[in-house]
């Protein structure tokens, strides 16, 4: 069953971001992931929003979308968004 990583983020440092933005397509990519919504433009339809960035990736299961999180090649990259950004990843699956 397809799964998504939903990743809520507030960037802080939009220069150091970029960091992090740079290196994250060929990781997503290797482990068979794809970006459904990079960004979004949010807007709230009902309620507020809890950040101002939206980022979806789409993997064949939850099992890969876990790899991914935790591989090293990711996990590498982390503390380049952690230092610029505070935000919450979840991972879900697909109805």
């Amino acid at each position: 069953m397809t799964a998504y990583i939903i990743a809520l983020i507030d960037v802080q440092d939009a220069e150091a971001y970029k960091l992090y933005t740079a290196k994250t397509p060929g990781v997503i990519q290797q482990y068979g992931g794809k970006f459904v919504v990079r960004g979004g433009n949010p807007e709230a339809l009902e309620g507020s929003l809890p950040s101002s960035r939206v980022v979806v990736l789409e993997f064949a299961d939850r099992a890969a979308a876990k790899r991914f999180h935790e591989s090293s090649d990711y996990q590498a990259i982390v503390p380049l968004r952690t230092a610029a950004a505070k935000g919450s990843l979840m991972v879900v699956d697909a109805v």
